[in-house]
């Protein structure tokens, strides 16, 4: 499992681009969003370091 803190990501629209971002990367990967408090959790094999890239370039760098 993999934790991110979005601090960017502050609306519905922000979710389904973050979402779509990742499942880019992992399409099995699970995501979860607390849309409050930034922060999303993804069930995935993949590190973390293979989403950050594709979240930074689209607004959306992990804290």
């Amino acid at each position: 499992m993999v934790e991110l803190i979005l601090p960017t990501m502050t609306c519905g629209h922000c979710v389904k681009t973050v979402t779509e971002t990742i499942h880019r990367i992992d399409a099995a990967a699970e995501v979860s969003v607390d849309l409050p408090t930034h922060r999303v959790r993804i069930e995935t094999n993949q590190p973390a370091e293979a989403f950050v890239p594709a979240l930074t370039e689209e607004g959306y760098a992990p804290a």
